[in-house]
């Protein structure tokens, strides 16, 4: 369906996962991408999305665009994770269903899935509970994203479909300790820690939470995979297919960074959900499983983090 002549707009391409589905594209000898940043296009304008669409006319999208971050970020600015995302999907969604694309693919997020989700989450418990009270506006956006999908599928035949990746983490993710996802944030934490010659390293909750991590490079792989050789209107998960405590994920973190002291949790701080991993049961009936493992991944992640100190 997409071959190398194929106009694509990947949008949000200085982002962690946009900006690895840009170098995914290249690397196949897709030369007709088409990028914008945020100073040359806002996605939450609508006047502005809509004349964009209508020059450049794109073939197909990928829509990783987004306002996201770990829990603090989510649960402080709870208005702009909601408003900011349903007016960037809302804006690019309905633009590229007018500019008649021939495909879209929509990235959400595992914190669409309830708080109290049976494990691994399968893509049809989406909708059967509550989300997780800590990003319940960045959930409510991206649920409706993938509605919204579905939705112009259903009326106009319109070939849009939503995948949902686990947690991610790789090259240029936010490292902000306060902003970021958390193997970005303890990448930051140990490496700070460790240059400073810091005893002890605090990271937030108990520990025990259980989560998938993907690295970013596999996940949009594995949407371009998606895109290629799915048209069904029900979303897909994307994942490793394996999940790990925060503490097993903070020692690896810790190994990779050469931080020797000690992690002590602050278990004042949430949790966040209890567990999340997801079902990939579908994807690998498609034909698609994971490359990278953790520590692979997380070695890949921390040069990232190091070159851009440089």
């Amino acid at each position: 369906m997409i071959n190398q002549n194929s106009k694509i707009f990947v949008a949000g391409h200085r982002g962690m996962v946009g900006s690895a589905m840009a170098r995914r594209l290249q690397s196949a000898g897709h030369k007709n991408l088409v990028l914008r940043a945020k100073s040359e296009l806002d996605l939450t304008r609508q006047a502005d999305v809509e004349k964009f669409f209508q020059h450049e006319k794109p073939e197909f999208v990928f829509l990783a665009a987004a306002r996201v971050g770990g829990i603090f970020a989510n649960n402080t600015y709870r208005a702009e994770f909601i408003g900011t995302n349903l007016q960037i999907q809302t804006n690019v969604i309905h633009a590229a269903w007018q500019a008649g694309v021939k495909g879209l693919l929509f990235f959400s997020s595992s914190c669409v899935y309830p708080r109290e989700c049976p494990q691994p989450m399968k893509e049809e418990y989406i909708f059967s509970g509550a989300p997780e009270p800590t990003n319940e506006p960045f959930a409510a956006a991206k649920l409706a994203g993938m509605s919204m999908c579905r939705a112009y599928r259903d009326q106009y035949g319109a070939n849009f479909i939503s995948v949902i990746p686990s947690n991610l983490y790789g090259p240029n993710d936010n490292y902000d300790p306060q902003q970021s996802h958390f193997m970005a944030a303890m990448l930051r934490k140990f490496h700070d820690a460790k240059i400073g010659g810091q005893k002890q390293v605090m990271l937030w909750g108990t520990g025990t939470p259980r989560r998938e991590a993907t690295y970013v490079d596999d996940a949009v792989d594995a949407a371009l995979f998606v895109l290629e050789n799915y048209s069904g209107k029900d979303p897909i998960n994307i994942g490793i297919g394996k999940d790990w405590t925060i503490r097993e994920i903070a020692d690896v973190a810790m190994r990779t960074v050469g931080f020797k002291g000690e992690i002590v949790y602050d278990k004042t701080k949430p949790d966040g959900s209890p567990q999340k991993l997801l079902d990939v049961s579908k994807l690998k009936q498609l034909g698609w499983t994971a490359k990278t493992n953790l520590e692979e991944g997380a070695a890949k992640a921390y040069a990232d983090f190091l070159a851009k100190q440089k």
